[in-house]
């Protein structure tokens, strides 16, 4: 279960970096999604650690 908790939410924390970033530039949205999907992996660990355990 902590797999699939993982790619869903770096998945959508990487889509959302890149969506906000792609305004700016195409380098940025590369950044802000490689940020957004280590957030993604911090909030995925953590949700499967309080809830799903």
């Amino acid at each position: 279960m902590k797999k699939i908790c993982l790619l869903i939410s770096i998945t959508f924390f990487s889509w959302i970096g890149w969506w906000l970033g792609a305004h700016i530039g195409i380098m940025t949205a590369y950044v802000s999604s490689v940020i957004a999907g280590v957030v993604g992996v911090y909030c995925g660990v953590r949700f499967n650690q309080h809830y799903l355990n």
